[in-house]
């Protein structure tokens, strides 16, 4: 009978909470007693996913953001943190500290893009060897990830790829600093499309959920190898809250 706190321990054994950020809110932030059911990974725990969760017989979702985060001065029947407890089901949300883990969303990301030796440039960001140009890179996310991509065309040769999942168009500097002949990351602001602009460097936005969501599949293989006797599944009902692009 697999209890909440081993797969707790599992998953920071996958992403140490030390590597969380001092605001971040990690770990097991809704916890219900009785022994694991089945879990479900995603990137979001929402209504939707929990009652996914519960047509599944999973009694605990794992998530990459958390599902408290701001302080609640109000509790809702609708909200994802209660009607998990109102279930008698738990979540463990590993966020900042997965971002940085060695094999958490970045070195994902990375890796499904093709970047070569790939290393840290900032506790959660990865840069590596990409030969490549800005069309084809802002292709090969768009069909990697099935995003749709806005992107920065640099003139510089591209030899060098950045990647910060989520909202890491703020760390361009950074990336610019390491190196870095092209970023990729979910989301920038205008400013830093015309720094990066500037800079001559190629910025592809890619989407925060584009860029965050493989990691529920890497989590749910990683959990099913710790764990064979449970039943583990990625989320079909977190979905990106913008929904369709249109072109």
């Amino acid at each position: 009978m697999i209890q909440v706190k081993e797969v707790l321990a599992a998953m920071e054994e996958l992403a140490p909470p030390a590597l969380a950020e001092e605001w971040d809110n990690v770990g097991l932030l809704v916890e219900n007693p009785g022994p694991v059911t089945g879990i479900l990974t995603a990137l979001d725990i929402t209504p939707a996913v929990v009652e996914e969760a519960r047509a599944l017989g999973c009694n605990l979702v794992v998530s990459h953001h958390p599902v408290i985060f701001q302080p609640k001065k109000t509790l809702r029947w609708d909200d994802p943190a209660c009607m998990l407890m109102a279930r008698g089901m738990s979540g463990i949300c590993m966020h900042t500290n997965l971002d940085a883990a060695d094999q958490g969303v970045n070195h994902t990301l990375a890796t499904l893009l093709g970047i070569q030796n790939q290393a840290a440039f900032i506790p959660c960001g990865r840069i590596g060897d990409l030969e490549t140009t800005p069309a084809a890179l802002a292709e090969q996310c768009r069909q990697v990830l099935g995003a749709a991509v806005k992107v920065v065309e640099g003139t510089r040769p591209i030899h060098k790829v950045a990647v910060i999942s989520g909202a890491g168009g703020s760390l361009l500097e950074d990336a610019l600093a390491a190196g870095a002949d092209a970023l990729v990351t979910g989301e920038a602001a205008h400013h830093i499309a015309l720094a990066a602009q500037a800079a001559g460097l190629t910025l592809v936005v890619a989407g925060h959920y584009a860029t965050e969501r493989p990691i529920a599949r890497v989590v749910a293989d990683y959990l099913s190898a710790r764990f064979p006797e449970l039943p583990v599944q990625v989320s079909t009902a977190d979905k990106d809250p913008f929904g369709t692009y249109l072109s």
